[in-house]
């Protein structure tokens, strides 16, 4: 039952007996309710038979305990409301970290690139200026060709002279 005012009363008789207004109150609701009658007389009873024990002793530490328990719990909340926070603010600096190491080997690599380019634009520039003085052949070359390209030719064995010299 989710009816506020047998939740209210049920927790003072809990706590105490029930004062004069409080019963004729419960008895209205009773009569409005009979189906709770029996879930009252329950309670009621329980109630009873709780009065008759004893008070448990309480150590001499117990406000110190609750209070840590307290501290503990307000600790554990407050890690599990700001989970989030505290993970960034564990994983921010090794991130940071981690970025900064990652530029360097980027700027790093784009610095060698650069010179590897310079290099090979100096070595183009070499291969260029050779290029441009053995693209223009001397026209005496050209007219001796034709003797250069008969030195490399052997003509063939005199079979005569070979048979006289054994």
């Amino acid at each position: 039952m989710n009816d506020p005012l047998y939740h209210r009363l049920r927790e003072s008789h809990w706590r105490r007996k029930l004062i004069a207004g409080e019963e004729a109150e419960l008895r209205a609701w009773l009569a409005a309710h009979p189906e709770m009658e029996a879930d009252w007389a329950t309670e009621a009873g329980l109630g009873e038979v709780l009065s008759c024990l004893p008070d448990a002793p309480v150590p001499t530490n117990f406000t110190a305990r609750v209070l840590n328990a307290i501290e503990r719990e307000s600790e554990g909340s407050r890690r599990e409301t700001s989970g989030w926070t505290w993970r960034w603010r564990r994983l921010l600096p090794k991130a940071a970290v981690a970025a900064v190491v990652a530029a360097i080997g980027l700027i790093s690599y784009e610095r060698h690139e650069a010179t590897q380019r310079a290099v090979l634009a100096r070595n183009v520039a070499t291969v260029a200026d050779v290029a441009d003085v053995a693209a223009v052949p001397n026209p005496g070359l050209m007219q001796d060709f034709e003797a250069v390209r008969r030195l490399g030719q052997t003509p063939p064995a005199d079979e005569e002279l070979l048979a006289l010299l054994r």
